[in-house]
Formats: structure tokens, sequence, C-alpha cells
């Protein structure tokens, strides 16, 4: 058992010792300055505020992703990654990561994502289930061969039909509707850190109940 539940596949390097850190924390989303404060890249905004309250920033590195380290409250420590892949080549980044860091198991990871099925602004906790159709978590579950992970959920709201997806996520976003995702982008950075500190349970009593 690790720390937020039952064990996902292994795929740290045989005989590796267990990580020093007590999470990864991946920010979903599109590399590119076109992309950036869509509503696909919602993730990528939480991992980078984090960032920011430890006074640190997230910089390239080997892995195929950005990425800082941070010490939280109570001695924690978590990796903050946003993938420089595009969105459907995320698992590559995290797959990366996890052995870079010494993680055996998706038991510390935890995704941001945009969610269509939600709200927007709307912040939701989950471990496991199912893709939903997302092309970043279904490239993670691909490389690391387990949907047992984490993820923290911000709702996008649908488009008015499915044709209108792809613009939906990458347009984009009007005014009013920005500031309610980056009021959603600060409640889910807290999350993280509940979840981290707390445990993924007493986070979702938390949050999913908001």
């Amino acid at each position: 058992m690790g720390l937020f539940g039952r064990s996902g596949k292994e795929v740290a390097r045989s005989g590796s010792n267990a990580s020093t850190f007590d999470a990864l924390v991946i920010g979903l989303g599109n590399p590119g300055k076109q992309y950036a404060r869509s509503r696909h890249n919602v993730g990528e905004e939480v991992v980078v505020e984090l960032a920011r309250r430890h006074n640190e920033s997230l910089r390239a590195s080997r892995d195929s992703a950005l990425v800082a380290e941070v010490r939280l409250a109570g001695g924690k420590r978590a990796v903050l990654a946003f993938p420089t892949t595009f969105m459907n080549e995320s698992g590559q980044a995290v797959s990366k990561l996890m052995r870079r860091y010494g993680f055996k198991s998706v038991d510390a990871l935890i995704v941001i994502q945009d969610e269509l099925d939600l709200e927007p602004g709307t912040v939701r906790i989950k471990k496991g289930g199912g893709l939903s159709g997302h092309n970043g978590l279904r490239s993670i579950t691909s490389h690391v061969g387990t949907q047992e992970f984490i993820r923290i959920r911000l709702g996008v709201g649908k488009p008015s039909n499915k044709e209108q997806g792809a613009n939906h996520v990458l347009s984009k976003v009007p005014a009013a509707e920005r500031q309610t995702l980056d009021v959603a982008v600060n409640v889910a950075a807290d999350a993280v850190v509940t979840i981290i500190i707390d445990g993924v349970d007493a986070a979702m009593n938390m949050y999913n109940s908001l």
C-alpha cells in the first residue's frame, strides 16, 4: 500500500530505491504560447501556481517536461511537471519522470486535467475510473499500465455539439469564464496540497462536496 491507496503497475527500474518525493503532480496541456490560458491548459496553470507559491518555477528537463521540485508543509516534497509533448503524448513524460524520481507505482501520481463533463470552475477529485475520452489520460494510462492514478478534474463545460469539442478546449476563453477558471485553478492547487498532506480520501470529502 502506498501513500494514496492501492499499488499500480511497476514502472520504476528494477532494484531502484523508493522515491524521496511524496508525489508527482502532472498538469496537462499543450506546449506553445498559442495554447496558454486555453481551457485545455488549466492543468498546466495549476502546477505553475503551485511552483509560484513555493518560490519556484518550472524549468526544462531531460524528461520531455518542465519541472519544479517543492517542499510543502510537514516536510512533504513534490515534483511538479508540465509535459512538453502535446496532450496525446503526455504519458511519455509521465513514465520518464516516474523512473527518474523513483516512483514505483502510481500511488503518488496526481494528474490535473480539464473536464468537459463538469460546469466551468467546478473542481472534483477522483481516483481511477474511466478516461472520458481525454487523450492525455489515455496516453498516461497506456504508458503506466493502469488507470488507478489520482485525477483533479477542472470543469470547462461542454460545447453546444461534439463537433465543436476541439475548438472549445483550444479557443480563447471569454473574460467572465476566464475569471471563473482562475478561481478554480487556485482551488485545484489547494486540493493538490490537501491530497499530499492529508490523503486523497480526506481531499475528496472536502472538495467533492463544494
